[in-house]
């Protein structure tokens, strides 16, 4: 089983909405900080959003407002919302997992990305 398994993603037009989920095995959804990350056309990988296993939410600036971030514990999945979507947003979309509970050690595991395409 891999431990981080995406769904979700897709073409969408410009002020529309998508849905990412992440299937986690039982271990990493208890113990882990679980989180997204995308890479966008001619930029490294970036953080999108993240949350500790103690719930404490992260977002990048670029997405404050318009994404949210879940975790649904009745079936280890890790979610991510996404609203009013731009052009800017397209790219592969990874869900992630950390070393610990908290992400000052870093990525441990990477799903294996999800396209999600913004059309103006």
């Amino acid at each position: 089983q891999e431990p981080l398994a995406e769904s979700g993603g897709g073409l969408v037009q410009s002020g529309g909405s998508l849905r990412l989920s992440c299937a986690a095995s039982d271990g990493i959804f208890r113990s882990r900080g679980t989180g997204w990350y995308r890479q966008t056309p001619g930029k490294q990988r970036e953080l999108v959003a993240t949350t500790t296993c103690g719930g404490i939410i992260k977002y990048s600036d670029s997405v404050k407002g318009r994404f949210t971030i879940s975790r649904d514990r009745a079936k280890n999945t890790v979610n991510l919302q996404m609203n009013s979507l731009k052009p800017e947003d397209t790219g592969v979309y990874y869900c992630a997992s950390s070393y610990g509970c908290s992400w000052h050690m870093g990525v441990q595991y990477w799903g294996q990305g999800t396209q999600v395409t913004v059309s103006s």
